[in-house]
């Protein structure tokens, strides 16, 4: 399914750990923007516009110009390669029978456009797995390491001893820790007053993200959310989706 909004962490992630973006820039959004290569606005959810906002502003608000800007700067070489090293363009490698694999441009394909690259900014036209997803944000909130999800910890033989055992070493740092820290306050905002406000637990410290996907019918959506605590030493990370 495409993620929507809930992939603007990922765009959050990249844009700061390369020095594009930082906490006190600020956007301007008037509703809609235009891109060079489409004939029509892209719009923000708000269509009145959400007007002047620094970066917090504009993550808690999910603002689709502000992220379309970011994405923009980011530039699609540098997009693509952290679409690869986030673990978008393969399998996870879960324990279980069947993974499937997301759908993204080609990197020919994405380097030549544009306007893929505003719409993947802030989530639209590509595909991803739930397992995907969370694997990728969990590297963004953890302090900027990709792990390999799994579902068995060891397997005993009959006599109690360890024959395998999971590896927990990751995969590769895609971002830093001091990166990934920033993330987490900016992504404490979308719940602390942000669209993510739903989520907020007096006497916990939550973060997360919304996400509205596009199916392809007509008045139907999937409506997300990615949530992880607690926001200043994240233990937990939880995908929800209603289709």
């Amino acid at each position: 399914y495409e993620p929507g909004s809930t992939f603007k962490i990922i765009t959050l992630a990249m844009a700061l750990e390369e020095g594009i973006i930082s906490e006190s820039d600020t956007f301007e959004c008037s509703g809609s923007i235009m891109v060079p290569g489409w004939p029509r606005p892209m719009y923000c959810s708000r269509h009145a516009g959400h007007g002047h906002q620094t970066l917090a502003q504009a993550v808690a608000n999910s603002c689709n110009p502000a992220f379309i800007q970011i994405g923009l700067k980011v530039g699609t070489d540098t997009f693509y390669d952290y679409v690869r090293d986030f673990g978008f363009l393969d399998t996870t490698g879960i324990d279980l029978q069947g993974e499937g694999k997301g759908i993204f441009f080609s990197e020919e394909a994405f380097g030549q456009n544009v306007v893929s690259l505003a719409s993947s900014a802030f989530g639209q036209t590509f595909n991803v797995t739930p397992i995907a997803l969370i694997t990728a944000e969990a590297a963004a909130v953890n302090g900027g390491y990709l792990h390999q999800p799994y579902v068995v910890q060891e397997v005993l033989d009959s006599d109690g001893n360890v024959v395998y055992e999971h590896d927990s070493t990751p995969v590769r740092q895609v971002i830093s820790e001091d990166t990934s820290k920033r993330v987490c306050a900016l992504l404490e905002g979308v719940v602390d007053g942000g669209t993510g406000k739903n989520a907020k637990v007096e006497g916990y410290r939550i973060g997360g993200k919304t996400g509205s996907s596009e199916t392809g019918e007509e008045d139907h959506t999937i409506v997300s959310f990615l949530g992880f605590a607690p926001a200043d030493d994240p233990q937990v990370v939880i995908l929800l989706a209603y289709d």
